[in-house]
């Protein structure tokens, strides 16, 4: 039997301040995420970061939450059922990173299917091992604890998947048709710390390749479109430019009307529906621009179901 694992980041279970502190100290108890040594870090974190920020984040995640809950988990649902129905021969199931439902739970119920050769897919077209890795430590761990060691595959990144690109241009075309165009299109990436990328991670080079290719199927010129880098945190540098910086600049510099997608996203969720949608939007206009439009992820549309499916398959079939 075959199954599929599909990996997102993950989310609290309520928009709480106990709920998100508790997902915020697990996502930043994962060395991968902040790699500071962990008898500085770990009392830092349970003692002033977690309280500082479970309040300020829980009131972020207020804004979006939804009748049916969080949107991450939400969205990741949807698009998981649809892939479920769509593909053939394979058991799918969901899991998150940090949170619920867990990776350890997704793996349990595929065993219990009767699975004995499993894709892992982590959500994220880019490879980091701030996303992709780290869900492959928590894959290694729990097949470990499970004592289950089915035929493993993995899909690192796709980024460079030619669906990918043209699913991601036609959700801009498909916005632009109905919507009308900017002055500018902005590209915003969630950003690791600079020294990530100097010490080897691709992040921000499949990042780069990722909006250049999206541009040109989009026949885009250079001064068209920009590649910015969101939600940094600490003090230390990030991934530049900054995408609020960049916002205020434009606005500032004149620009009145910009859009923004989030291509590294592939659910819609705190970082994109408060974070861009509302904050950045915000910033925008208190320096003098007059809208901002944000451009959803592909979520659970159909080319988004089919590139999965693709992949997946694609996993299969590859000789031993």
């Amino acid at each position: 039997m075959k199954g599929a694992l599909l990996v997102n980041l993950g989310t609290p279970n309520a928009p709480t301040p106990r709920a998100v502190g508790e997902y915020l100290l697990e996502f930043l108890s994962d060395p991968r995420v902040v790699d500071l040594p962990r008898w500085l870090w770990i009392p830092l974190l349970k003692l002033v970061i977690v309280p500082l920020r479970r309040r300020r984040s829980a009131e972020a995640y207020s804004k979006v939450w939804t009748d049916e809950g969080s949107p991450l988990l939400v969205g990741s649902r949807k698009l998981c059922e649809r892939l479920q129905e769509s593909i053939e021969g394979v058991a799918v199931e969901l899991a998150m990173r940090y949170g619920e439902p867990s990776v350890r739970n997704g793996l349990d119920l595929l065993r219990d299917k009767g699975v004995d050769e499993l894709v892992i897919v982590p959500m994220y077209p880019q490879f980091s091992d701030t996303t992709t890795r780290t869900v492959m430590d928590a894959v290694d761990e729990a097949l470990r604890q499970m004592d289950w060691f089915p035929v493993l595959h993995t899909i690192e990144k796709y980024h460079d998947e030619q669906a990918w690109v043209d699913a991601v241009a036609n959700s801009i075309r498909d916005f632009r048709r109905t919507h009308g165009s900017a002055d500018k299109l902005l590209f915003s990436l969630h950003g690791i710390p600079q020294r990530y990328a100097d010490a080897g991670d691709p992040y921000q080079k499949q990042c780069i390749e990722s909006v250049n290719d999206i541009a040109a199927a989009l026949e885009l010129n250079t001064d068209q479109y920009q590649l910015a880098f969101q939600s940094r945190v600490g003090r230390e540098p990030w991934l530049k430019p900054y995408t609020d910086f960049t916002l205020r600049d434009w606005a500032k510099d004149g620009i009145r009307h910009v859009q923004v997608v989030c291509p590294g996203f592939s659910i819609d969720c705190l970082e994109t529906l408060e974070e861009i949608a509302m904050e950045n939007a915000e910033l925008f206009e208190e320096n003098g621009g007059e809208r901002l439009q944000y451009i959803p992820a592909l979520n659970d549309s159909a080319p988004h179901v089919a590139l999965y499916e693709s992949l997946i398959h694609r996993c299969f079939e590859k000789p031993d």
